[in-house]
């Protein structure tokens, strides 16, 4: 018996030493992470909230989950799990919103890269773009991308940007580099910015663009 019990013993002793060593290589792996962190000069940030102004008024706010800020030889913000921008107008009404998996943001450049499930919806019209990649120029106002993307508009029409596609800001205006999928000729009037490039002064002109219709349900 009186061995049954040093046994007994021994093994929750075993037991107790076990959890304690898991527990401090736990503690130290995250030690190391965040030692890791501070030698490259990254610091992080939980549940973000950046507001942008310009000329005094508040032009667009962004949240995350986590912000990551590198201070390295390319000054620079991270956002791996996420984010979502808010633009307003003059009235302070959200125009358009923006979301995407991954973004950075690269300081002293004022320029954001968006990637992974880029997705745009201007709210008066109800168009939303797609892409899997897209440039924010906040200096210009402008988005842009080289990537195919697709502009699907509120009546169901899908135009393909197999080239990519530039928009302001407020994606009222969107120029497309190369379209595919047949062809419909859309006035400014119906579609205002197909073309950044076209002469807003000929109200009445007509630019040929390739659609595709989405199949009726």
């Amino acid at each position: 018996m009186r061995n049954r019990n040093n046994y007994i013993f021994l093994l929750s002793l075993f037991v107790c030493l076990s959890c304690t060593f898991l527990a401090s290589c736990e503690n130290d792996e995250k030690v190391l992470q965040e030692r890791a962190k501070r030698k490259m000069g990254v610091d992080e940030a939980k549940k973000i909230e950046l507001l942008y102004s310009q000329s005094g008024k508040v032009r667009s706010r962004l949240t995350a989950p986590v912000m990551l800020r590198y201070q390295d030889t390319l000054p620079r913000v991270e956002f791996p799990n996420s984010l979502h921008i808010d633009f307003f107008d003059s009235t302070l009404q959200v125009e358009n919103i923006v979301d995407s998996k991954y973004g950075r943001y690269i300081e002293g450049q004022n320029r954001a890269f968006l990637r992974d499930s880029v997705v745009a919806i201007q709210l008066t019209k109800m168009d939303t773009v797609r892409c899997q990649e897209l440039w924010w120029d906040q200096n210009k106002q402008l988005f842009y991308t080289d990537k195919p993307a697709t502009v699907t508009k509120k009546d169901g029409t899908i135009i393909h940007a197999a080239k990519g596609l530039k928009a302001s800001q407020d994606f009222k205006k969107i120029e497309f580099f190369e379209t595919l999928d047949g062809t419909l000729v859309v006035s400014n009037a119906e579609f205002s910015g197909l073309s950044a490039s076209q002469d807003s002064s000929a109200d009445n002109k007509t630019d040929s663009v390739k659609v595709e219709k989405k199949p009726e349900q």
